[in-house]
């Protein structure tokens, strides 16, 4: 099972964009791309999924830390797999962000692994 974080945002990517122009048309409309006044706004969320099939989203509040993190492991990650009918022992995958790797994350995955 896979899982990770992210932030969606509600008039899409918040990304740098850039198109193709000829020299002095930079203003024209075609070449510009309307913004949203006051962010627009946008959720993070957390989820996972595997080759069964996704498991369950949760909206995050605020920022999160290892003690969040592992709050949303713990009252998500085993349900989802047993709703996904993964068993108990299943690989479970994600990225090397430090609150995934955290000496504290990992004893909780170490300790859920073996139980």
């Amino acid at each position: 099972m896979w899982s990770d974080e992210t932030k969606i945002e509600l008039f899409g990517n918040n990304a740098s964009r850039y198109v193709w122009r000829k020299s002095n048309t930079a203003h024209h409309p075609e070449h510009t791309i309307p913004t949203v006044k006051h962010g627009g706004g946008s959720i993070m969320v957390w989820a996972c999924f595997s080759s069964a099939g996704t498991g369950k989203m949760v909206k995050i509040d605020g920022k999160t830390d290892g003690a969040k993190y592992r709050t949303i492991l713990e009252e998500n990650l085993m349900e989802s797999a047993k709703d996904l009918r993964l068993g108990r022992r299943f690989v479970f995958q994600q990225d090397n962000d430090p609150k995934h790797k955290a000496k504290s994350t990992m004893e909780w995955l170490k300790n859920k692994h073996e139980a």
